[in-house]
């Protein structure tokens, strides 16, 4: 069984909108709910929970299967845990999923369930196309990285529910802070499988990503 954790509650300061970013207009849906609605329409996928602000729950009551919601935290990941609370305990697989990544693809969410089933921690991510270097406080630069051994964290990331909420329990305890989910199971010593994914599924984040993702609809 698999529970989904759309995390749709992020102000998005950064588009400099009024309205956050994943419920702007994009083609003929909101952002939000072009991802959203393949979680709805995928079978393997049973529960559906919404992390966002009441007043833009109204956007995803109406789907062909439950939807729960939870209230957004201070922290990406206090919104992950408000979410995961909402969960079925029965769910073996938690889907963790960004609402501002509107273009994620079919075939690389299926890839992305079978590797979370088979290894417990996985997330889709790209790899780094750029050159990467290490630079001290002052900017000056240290050494230049191999790029080909980094790669650009991307959502869904997918983790058994029982690691999650093994992990939760240890940061909390710790008050941990961690930037994505897989950071988790690393912190617990499981390892994590990479699922390569495409560039496409960026995050919106700026007014130039929502013109590049009007382009990619052709608006």
């Amino acid at each position: 069984m698999i529970s989904l954790i759309f995390l749709a509650g992020g102000s998005g300061s950064r588009m400099g909108t009024l309205i956050p970013k994943q419920f702007l207009p994009l083609g003929d849906k909101l952002v939000a709910c072009h991802s959203f609605d393949l979680f709805a329409s995928t079978a393997k996928i049973h529960q559906l929970v919404v992390v966002c602000d009441p007043a833009y729950q109204k956007f995803f009551k109406e789907k062909n299967k439950a939807v729960h919601f939870a209230l957004p935290g201070m922290r990406r990941q206090d919104s992950v845990y408000n979410g995961l609370e909402k969960c079925d305990p029965k769910a073996d697989l938690i889907l963790i999923h960004d609402a501002a990544r509107p273009f994620l693809e079919p075939s690389h969410l299926a890839a992305l369930i079978e590797t979370g089933f088979r290894v417990g921690a996985a997330a889709l991510a790209t790899p780094v196309s750029s050159t990467i270097k290490e630079c001290d406080p002052l900017k000056i630069v240290k050494k230049t990285l191999p790029r080909e051994n980094f790669w650009e964290m991307q959502t869904p990331q997918a983790l058994w529910k029982g690691l999650l909420d093994l992990g939760f329990q240890f940061i909390r305890e710790r008050n941990l802070q961690v930037t994505d989910d897989v950071a988790i199971a690393e912190i617990l010593g499981h390892p994590v499988e990479i699922v390569p994914g495409s560039p496409r599924n960026f995050k919106l984040t700026t007014p130039f990503d929502l013109a590049v993702a009007q382009t990619l609809l052709g608006k």
